[in-house]
């Protein structure tokens, strides 16, 4: 992992203030938490402090701020690393000051927020590492958990990565079974002519060098190469010769992103970034 700290655009504060409402709702139910209301005064202040039990990329920390504001507006939330910065395991991430009962009620939606977005920012920082000076650059794609895929394409900002479409609505994206319903590449993007905006970029997605050489005869912006290996990446990067964005997609992993790299491709598109990440172990540690 390199030393970077990325600055990731922050999360707009209506979709932090929604997410966390909603993860406090399943949380609490129809009664509160029943353990800590019984223990602990309502008018207990208590301060504590938020781990990491292993080294990392952080991202989520407005997430866990609002957790606990949620439950006590008077929290006081100091930051000790920004999202898109590298705490070694066992370092501080942040110092938290609210009733305790708002500290033990939302220590898990905060820690869950933030384990999850931090294991996404940290994988996709390793991928980002390991293509370093090859001008690829790295993405991720549709592969996210329902109702969260925000937040976590805003996790692989944090680790240095860029976002692919966020659905169906932003961008064209032809694939296989596209053109075999509409009759042919050249039907599908006929179709398309009359119903895309101005500023919406198309991609198709091709598997062999001949749909590649069919596809470039189009005014399209991208094209991904899909399950290629590396010798067809190579030599689909001079066929396109620069006309159209490049992007290499399919079995990618840590081992082998970087020859995958080596090829000339502008992007590498890799699923596991959000549906394979490893969330970040952390703790609310009590300070007394």
């Amino acid at each position: 992992m390199s030393g970077k700290s990325y600055l990731p655009l922050r999360l707009p504060p209506l979709l932090v203030a929604r997410e966390v409402a909603a993860a406090l709702e399943e949380d609490l139910g129809s009664a509160g938490d029943i353990t800590t209301e019984a223990i602990v005064p309502a008018d207990a202040q208590g301060e504590a402090a938020i781990v990491a039990r292993k080294a990392g990329v952080v991202a989520g920390l407005d997430l866990a701020e609002a957790a606990f504001r949620a439950l006590d507006p008077d929290t006081r939330f100091v930051r000790i690393i920004e999202d898109g910065g590298k705490v070694d395991g066992g370092g501080t991430i942040a110092h938290i000051s609210a009733t305790t009962r708002a500290l033990l009620t939302g220590e898990r939606t905060a820690l869950n927020f933030l384990g999850r977005l931090s294991g996404i920012a940290t994988l996709t920082a390793a991928f980002v590492t390991a293509v370093e000076g090859t001008g690829a650059r790295i993405a991720c794609t549709r592969k996210t958990t329902p109702g969260l895929r925000a937040l976590e394409k805003y996790a692989v900002r944090a680790g240095g990565g860029i976002n692919h479409r966020f659905g169906l609505y932003d961008a064209v994206l032809i694939k296989d079974n596209h053109i075999a319903a509409a009759g042919g590449l050249a039907n599908a993007l006929d179709r398309l002519s009359s119903r895309s905006g101005h500023l919406v970029k198309t991609e198709v997605e091709v598997d062999t060098l001949g749909q590649l050489e069919e596809a470039l005869r189009f005014p399209i912006d991208a094209v991904l190469l899909d399950n290629m290996d590396v010798a067809t990446l190579r030599k689909a990067v001079k066929l396109a010769a620069g006309r159209v964005v490049i992007e290499a997609s399919g079995g990618v992993t840590l081992e082998n992103v970087r020859e995958i790299a080596s090829t000339g491709v502008d992007l590498i598109s890799v699923g596991a970034l959000t549906h394979s990440p490893r969330s970040l172990d952390s703790s609310l540690e009590w300070q007394d």
